[in-house]
């Protein structure tokens, strides 16, 4: 192993290499470029210093983007999540056609965002959509909405959209961590007195922390990079009541040609996102400290 100590840098050095050409040196150019007032074609450019990240933070639409990727972040942690979690506990039980209904549930998993947002723009379709066409056959007329046209709820109906595939998500890692908690002690737990909600709270959930703390940090990251869907639907519209940060860098870098602008726009999302990325990276090393 002495004399052949250089295979595995062997081995990592054409992905390496890759990734640091398609990853790290693009990271980089992002800083520089988001500093200058490059459109994007012109060969040259000039350095501004920070007078783009003082224009996003005055800017309004930015400011929109922002409040709706915190109501994407809002969704996907506080109801995707908690939905996954009870799908899991659910199709974990033993029951006639179990595989048949884990096998459904997980479909949208094998579905990209643009084929999802494909689907739901003929479920929101306004006149004869899926969606308005149950609520006017169950005589709820007066709810049924052009849902990715009215500014009031076509972000809420994007999360919608969005959370099915989220869903099915957090479902998968949480039945990957039930099949790690001990059955012996749900079993001592029911043998003691405790009730199904008791034994789900003291012994279930304290042993689904790790998948919980992966299905939250991974659901806060989908809900801060969020664009295919918002672009299938809508493009950010109308008036950019449903745009996102990665959305309307899209639309400043290669619609507006302000790529420079654009790139500070994607340096504070990448900040953002990176802030989640290091507690989560934080609590997993806290962990195996402890062991």
């Amino acid at each position: 192993m002495k004399k052949r100590w250089w295979v595995p840098y062997a081995f990592l050095a054409l992905p390496l290499t890759m990734y640091v050409i398609w990853v790290i040196i693009p990271i980089f150019q992002t800083f520089v470029f988001s500093f200058t007032d490059w459109d994007g074609v012109s060969p040259t450019y000039h350095f501004i210093g920070f007078e783009n990240y003082k224009e996003i933070f005055s800017d309004p639409y930015f400011m929109l983007s922002l409040k709706n990727n915190i109501k994407w972040l809002l969704a996907f942690v506080f109801l995707s999540v908690p939905a996954g979690l009870g799908v899991a506990i659910l199709l974990d039980q033993k029951f006639p056609g179990g595989k048949v209904y884990k096998t459904m549930m997980y479909l949208p998993m094998t579905l990209s965002f643009v084929v999802i947002g494909q689907i739901w723009s003929w479920i929101l379709e306004p006149k004869y959509g899926a969606l308005n066409t149950f609520l006017r056959t169950i005589g709820l007329s007066n709810l049924a909405k052009p849902w990715l046209s009215d500014p009031g709820v076509v972000t809420y109906a994007l999360i919608a959209a969005a959370s099915w595939r989220q869903i099915a998500y957090a479902m998968v890692l949480f039945l990957a961590g039930l099949k790690n908690v001990p059955r012996d002690l749900v079993e001592a737990a029911y043998v003691d007195g405790a009730n199904s909600w008791q034994r789900f709270w003291y012994v279930i959930l304290p042993l689904l922390r790790p998948a919980m703390v992966i299905a939250i940090t991974v659901s806060v990251i989908d809900s801060l990079r969020a664009f295919d869907i918002v672009y299938v639907l809508t493009r950010g519209g109308p008036f950019y009541s449903s745009s996102v940060l990665a959305n309307y860098m899209y639309i400043q870098s290669f619609h507006n040609y302000r790529m420079g602008f654009g790139a500070s726009i994607a340096v504070v999302q990448f900040l953002i996102t990176f802030g989640f990325i290091l507690l989560y990276l934080l609590n997993v090393f806290k962990r195996e400290e402890k062991f």
